[in-house]
């Protein structure tokens, strides 16, 4: 089961994937972004919201040269997380 980190802001190292979840009508749904050096706009990668088992594939595609960075989790307001999605630290 894979483990993921909740976002802080300012928490999480250059060059880390964040998944931000929200409500779309009455579904979840996410939007990957890499976060960048301090003073930088993050990268948000485009595409269309994504389901959340599609943007934690999504988001481990992205991760270049076998960094081992986690990857952090953003829930919006009235976003539970979901135990089938794995472990949230």
């Amino acid at each position: 089961m894979e483990t993921y980190r909740r976002y802080r802001t300012g928490a999480a190292p250059p060059g880390s994937m964040v998944i931000k979840f929200y409500y779309s009508g009455d579904q979840v749904r996410g939007f990957i972004r890499k976060v960048t050096r301090p003073g930088e706009d993050d990268a948000i990668f485009p595409g269309e919201e994504m389901e959340p088992n599609d943007a934690f594939r999504a988001a481990r595609n992205k991760v270049v040269g076998g960094e081992t960075l986690p990857i952090y989790v953003e829930l919006s307001e009235g976003v539970r997380w979901d135990p089938t999605w794995g472990m949230l630290e």
